[in-house]
């Protein structure tokens, strides 16, 4: 069983950055497949990007361009994601999921406001 927590949300001005970070614990077999997901206040939630066990990345559109998710080199199944260029609609609790599972991380929030 695989448990993945969050940590690096906070608060940036619009066009700054924050980097955000899964980590898993438990037991693991090979790669993980981990997805970054958001859920803005009064909405549903959505994908912003994944990394799959094969190293591909798929992008939100919203998100292309300004975010980054990758691997650490050292301990592949953690997970960051590189958020740059802030915006305030980029507001909103992200979660980190283990794609393919029922396993969500418990959530950090990200506020973008001047």
């Amino acid at each position: 069983q695989v448990q993945l927590a969050e940590s690096g949300g906070g608060l940036a001005q619009p066009g700054g950055s924050l980097r955000l970070s899964c980590a898993p614990s438990g037991t693991m077999f090979g790669r993980l497949g981990i997805g970054w997901y958001r859920q803005a206040a009064g909405k549903q939630r959505e994908v912003v990007a994944r990394i799959f066990p094969d190293d591909n990345i798929k992008y939100a559109d919203s998100v292309q361009g300004r975010f980054t998710i990758s691997r650490d080199n050292a301990a592949q199944n953690l997970v960051y994601l590189q958020m740059n260029n802030l915006k305030p609609e980029d507001t909103a609790v992200y979660y980190c999921h283990h794609l393919g599972t029922l396993t969500w991380g418990q959530g950090t929030q990200v506020t973008v406001s001047s």
